[in-house]
């Protein structure tokens, strides 16, 4: 919980999405109010929907048009996935 604190207070305020991972348990997915994005893991669903109340971070129920287009990825992150995708 402190690690959403954290995000969301380095960039102005956060949202969340959480995604279902099977056994590996939830996916939080933050973007930041500038934009910035980054994840944590959650055992399910429910803890992770949780962490993020307590947080203060509001959860979106799906991936809005509007929230993917505050996204703004970095380099890193273009050059990372790129790589990936060559590889398969």
């Amino acid at each position: 919980m402190d690690g959403l604190k954290s995000f969301a207070g380095d960039h102005g305020g956060a949202k969340a999405v959480i995604e279902y991972v099977g056994r590996r348990g939830a996916r939080i997915v933050l973007v930041g109010e500038d934009g910035a994005w980054g994840d944590q893991f959650a055992p399910s669903t429910d803890i992770a929907r949780s962490a993020c109340i307590q947080a203060g971070i509001a959860v979106e129920n799906q991936w809005e048009r509007e929230l993917i287009e505050q996204m703004r990825p970095n380099n890193d992150l273009w050059r990372s996935m790129g790589r990936r995708s060559l590889a398969r």
